[in-house]
């Protein structure tokens, strides 16, 4: 039996296929025209900013006033703090969310790097789940102790865990996280492989612990309120992770400086969306995220907390700077052997 466009003559063929071919672009176009009109009415109710760490970290010290920022610009941006994994729970949430620009996590390096390099049944794909924004900031790590520890530079916290091996642990914002990583890096340039790693849900937990001196050494991100704590000396920070000295604490040696050069560690925070997020609302938030990081009140606060704001962003610029920092730790993770599932 034949079918219908066996038996047409080339005539009814050829305005079948010019038929075809109108619908097909007609469709088309009414799929651009959608994702235009969502992009130009965008946004038309708030919008979730997802923090995958607890209140009191790097990540909710950038966040809760970019919000702020954000509100003049965007509307109201309500955040939203999901802890635990690393960030790999909060990234998550954000991946299983409708890419229509009302859920955004802020994210980065550290809810790229645990996902695509420490687990063999990744939550999601770092790369293909999550559409890249904008960079806000880049921040670095502290090696800090608590004051009762007898060590007062970072050389004689490693002299003092080689003589004491098994008697000394870190805190750390969560297995699988940068500063994991960064401990675990610093166990191996310092040969001090018995330092007991102490996973916590965020660096807000660790630093408080620190403090109390229920962890005697902490890996941390640096925050305006711990170097508020080393300045009264209810802690002690020994070496920042930083390239450079730190403006607003210049006391502070870089881990380089102080006998580890293969310790130079920053990380970037920025916003990202569920992958299919229409590009115009991905243009959107990243112009309103260039505008709020580029207001001198915003830098100053993150300046003054050791953060390093990045005003000159883009979806591309992100997305490059995070394939460059998965590409950095890949060799230093395989030469660890670290897993964490």
């Amino acid at each position: 039996m034949q079918s219908s466009s066996e038996t047409m003559s080339p005539p009814r063929m050829k305005l079948f296929r010019r038929a075809f071919l109108r619908l097909a672009v007609g469709a088309a176009a009414l799929a651009a025209v959608s994702h235009m009109a969502r992009a130009q009415s965008y946004p038309a109710r708030p919008i979730r900013l997802v923090v995958p760490f607890p209140p009191g970290g790097a990540y909710d010290l950038v966040g809760r006033p970019l919000a702020d920022k954000l509100k003049p610009l965007l509307g109201t941006v309500v955040i939203e703090n999901i802890g635990g994994g690393g960030a790999s729970l909060g990234a998550a949430a954000v991946v299983r969310a409708a890419a229509d620009g009302y859920t955004v996590l802020l994210g980065g390096t550290q809810t790229h790097l645990n996902e695509a390099l420490l687990k063999s049944r990744p939550l999601y794909d770092p790369v293909k789940d999550l559409d890249p924004i904008a960079s806000v900031a880049a921040n670095c790590l502290v090696i800090a102790v608590h004051p009762s520890m007898p060590v007062g530079t970072l050389k004689e916290l490693i002299a003092y865990a080689q003589a004491n091996p098994g008697k000394l642990s870190y805190a750390h914002a969560g297995v699988g996280s940068i500063q994991h990583l960064t401990g675990e890096l610093f166990k191996s340039l310092a040969q001090t492989p018995d330092i007991v790693q102490v996973p916590y849900r965020g660096t807000g937990p660790a630093i408080a612990d620190l403090v109390s001196g229920q962890v005697p050494m902490g890996i941390v991100g640096v925050t305006g309120p711990l170097l508020e704590f080393h300045r009264s000396g209810k802690t002690r920070i020994l070496a920042i992770t930083n390239p450079t000295r730190l403006g607003v604490a210049p006391e502070l040696a870089t881990a380089a400086e102080s006998g580890l050069p293969g310790l130079t560690v920053t990380g970037t925070i920025g916003l990202l969306a569920p992958a299919g997020t229409p590009s115009g609302i991905i243009e959107r938030i990243a112009q309103a995220t260039r505008a709020a990081v580029a207001e001198p009140s915003y830098q100053q606060l993150l300046t003054d907390a050791g953060i390093e704001p990045t005003p000159e962003s883009s979806p591309e610029k992100f997305r490059r700077s995070l394939a460059a920092d998965v590409a950095l730790w890949t060799p230093i993770v395989k030469a660890l052997g670290l897993k964490i599932d």
